[in-house]
């Protein structure tokens, strides 16, 4: 198919996420990828191809078109791509279950398989609320959380994203109004930790849960908190009888230098939810864990099963690329690579301070910011990311990059320009 047919037919049929229809712009025609590289179907700006500093929304951290999991999708295609999980079970997702079990933080001991992010922190909620009715307070039936995150864009996580100015604030009204604190201070504020307890204390008998984000607020702002609030989520929640769920779908598998937030303040929540890199962006699948206290509490309850079960639960595609992935990353010296990274974006986005219109520059581990004080000109931002040879995607006031964990230096640098240059821009 020709690009203009291609673009034409895009037009007409495609819905984009988080855009009109019809598009208001062209879309980039990827042909292929590999490596930290994608190849255009036809040049764009002399551009040939472009170094993605996205990961594919934070998802391909070992690249594209990597031998290991190439390999790993082949061999389990000739066996079976998918099979029910009703009744029946198979290998890779048994394999990748326990794979999980081990690499978390203890106590988690039990993994609900799911196709994508939003839907895993569904069944965490489910989870939360469905053990509370099973143990006899079902009264508990809100969740709580802080300001300025973003869970997913299916109905339950829509109602955990800021309703006052966040990307749902459309549904206020009509979403379940959850319990809302303040956004995490960026430095460790004694006043903020005694709000945390007094708020869980005073709604502990309608609260289920508490859901964060650990360490790094994503979509909802790329706001970085100190790990210290975590320990005091986990004390609060437990003198008073909540639940505690880290939604670790951005930050897991190493992206923040540790293997998941959580391990940066040495706690464990009760529920996790895992999924972007889980597959290393090969095929979408998520993953909620959760400990024996909740599984077998559910299990006694007046309906003792989780009433969950999607169509692709525990896909043996998608498991088998996972505990490839898995294995990939703990092989290699995955801490070393994300602080040289990390290293590189300090450097690399440092002079990024000094242009007109910024406001800040943070990095934690291989996630780098620039915030702007106004809202990015998204198109003309793009553009010069991509006269640069880059793949961004800013947002809000946003510009950020969040490279796979295998760029090298000199492509690293070339991401850092182009993030400055967007910056100009934008």
């Amino acid at each position: 198919m020709r690009n203009d047919e291609l673009l034409a037919l895009d037009r007409a049929h495609v819905w984009h996420p988080y855009g009109p229809m019809p598009g208001r712009t062209d879309p980039l025609v990827v042909e292929s990828a590999s490596g930290v590289r994608l190849r255009l179907a036809e040049p764009v700006h002399g551009q040939a191809e472009l170094i993605d500093g996205m990961s594919s929304w934070w998802s391909a951290l070992h690249g594209y078109n990597h031998p290991v999991l190439n390999e790993a999708a082949h061999d389990q295609l000739g066996r079976m791509s998918h099979v029910m999980f009703g009744g029946l079970t198979h290998e890779p997702a048994v394999r990748l279950a326990t794979r999980l079990v081990e690499i978390t933080p203890e106590p988690l001991r039990h993994v609900f398989l799911s196709d994508s992010g939003s839907v895993s922190v569904e069944v965490a909620a489910k989870m939360c609320l469905q053990y509370w009715r099973s143990v006899g307070r079902p009264g508990k039936q809100l969740l709580m959380t802080w300001r300025g995150g973003y869970h997913g864009d299916t109905w339950q996580p829509m109602s955990l994203c800021d309703p006052e100015g966040g990307m749902h604030e459309l549904w206020s009204g009509v979403l379940q109004r959850q319990v809302f604190v303040d956004a995490p201070p960026v430095t460790y504020e004694e006043s903020y930790a005694r709000m945390l307890r007094e708020q869980i204390a005073l709604h502990a008998d309608e609260v289920a849960a508490v859901i964060v984000e650990p360490v790094v607020q994503n979509a909802g702002g790329m706001r970085f908190h100190p790990p210290e609030y975590l320990r005091v989520l986990r004390e609060a929640c437990d003198e008073h009888g909540v639940l505690l769920v880290f939604d670790e779908i951005a930050t897991g598998f190493g992206r923040t230098g540790t293997l998941f937030a959580a391990d940066r303040a040495g706690v464990s929540p009760d529920v996790m939810c895992l999924g972007k890199a889980l597959t290393g962006g090969y095929l979408s699948m998520a993953a909620t864990l959760c400990t024996t206290e909740i599984a077998e509490g559910i299990s006694r309850g007046e309906v003792p099963v989780l009433a969950h079960g999607p169509t692709f639960m525990g896909n043996p595609l998608a498991s088998a690329v996972a505990c490839a992935s898995i294995d990939l990353l703990m092989s290699q010296d995955w801490e070393l690579e994300v602080k040289r990274i990390e290293a590189g974006l300090r450097e690399g986005l440092a002079p990024a301070a000094e242009l007109p219109g910024v406001r800040e520059v943070r990095v934690l581990g291989a996630i780098g910011v620039v915030q702007l004080d106004h809202d990015v000109d998204m198109a003309a931002a793009t553009e010069a990311a991509v006269r640069a040879g880059v793949w961004l995607r800013p947002f809000r006031d946003l510009i950020y990059t969040m490279p796979p964990y295998v760029t090298g230096d000199e492509d690293l640098a070339r991401i850092c320009a182009a993030v400055r240059a967007a910056a100009r821009a934008g």
